[in-house]
């Protein structure tokens, strides 16, 4: 899946439960919301129900049922459900269990303790994503679901155990490896934010420099500067990235032609959808397609 530098993301600060060490909870939602967050906890994100496009750290990728991602301290992330998930009187719902928890949440002298040396490395290594993959996945969705109903001690006995499960396995991929975050401020953060949903609601529809800048109350010149200064890249670059990435999903789905695939994102022309595509994700998007099926 094709990566982006990511905009700056919001503070979000997770609800703290009364009397608990650590967060954890079942919803059954009708989205996932748009918001673009971070937060100093670590984030262990089992999706039930549910399927679009998640932004972790530098990385676009597709999401669907059954996914365990775990996100390291302050790593920016969202979960951008389909547009059918956001209309008006949709009768659609997602379902996810969030587990919520910060490195030090059964205290500094447990990191300390020599049977806990692996947590540390856990720790490092969630800040760059870990998609939790095979027999380790059916065992995590399994204890996650047990999680959200235990009490008192058995909560804490249930943490450790998907941690130990977390901390031994081989079983996962790292999401974003390359990514550095850098706090921003509330300005920035709404700004940005406003072109990035704006973005993602309209990435199938023709979006020109004039109108992108308005939404970011700049002119085009220093909407360009600017969005290349946050970004490290074009606002087009961004906006390709994203069409492409949907352009996946509909390939994975098999409902589509690719002339059809090509309108839906935004192309209006063949020739660029597939030189787009390419550029993107390296290969042709009957290659990417006949990829995913034979891998399935």
């Amino acid at each position: 899946m094709p990566h982006f530098i990511a905009m700056k993301p919001h503070f979000h600060k997770v609800p703290a439960q009364i009397q608990a060490s650590f967060s954890i909870r079942h919803d059954i939602v009708p989205n996932f919301g748009r918001i673009w967050h971070y937060h100093p906890e670590l984030e262990l994100h089992y999706t039930i129900k549910g399927e679009g496009v998640r932004f972790i750290g530098d990385k676009i990728s597709n999401f669907s049922a059954g996914e365990i991602i775990l996100l390291g301290e302050n790593l920016p992330h969202t979960w951008h459900c389909k547009e059918e998930y956001f209309q008006e009187g949709s009768s659609r719902d997602v379902e996810a269990v969030v587990l919520h928890f910060l490195p030090n949440c059964m205290g500094d002298d447990f990191l300390q303790l020599p049977e806990a040396h692996l947590l540390p490395r856990l720790y490092e290594k969630a800040k760059k994503g870990m998609l939790i993959l095979n027999e380790t996945r059916e065992r995590l969705s399994q204890l996650l679901l047990l999680a959200t109903k235990a009490e008192n001690l058995d909560r804490i006995v249930a943490l450790i155990s998907i941690l130990k499960i977390l901390s031994e396995t081989r079983d996962y991929q790292t999401v974003s490896p390359a990514y550095t975050f850098y706090p921003s401020g509330e300005q920035e953060t709404e700004r940005l934010n406003a072109v990035y949903n704006y973005t993602l609601s309209h990435y199938n529809k023709v979006i020109t420099l004039d109108e992108i800048a308005a939404i970011s109350n700049l002119t085009v010149t220093s909407f360009c500067r600017y969005f290349k200064l946050m970004t490290r890249k074009t606002y087009y670059d961004f906006l390709t990235e994203i069409r492409i990435n949907h352009a996946c999903r509909f390939l994975i789905e098999d409902k589509h032609s690719i002339a059809q695939i090509s309108d839906r994102c935004g192309f209006y022309n063949i020739p660029n959808f597939y030189r787009q595509f390419k550029k993107v994700t390296g290969v042709t998007p009957m290659t990417y397609k006949r990829n995913y099926l034979q891998a399935e």
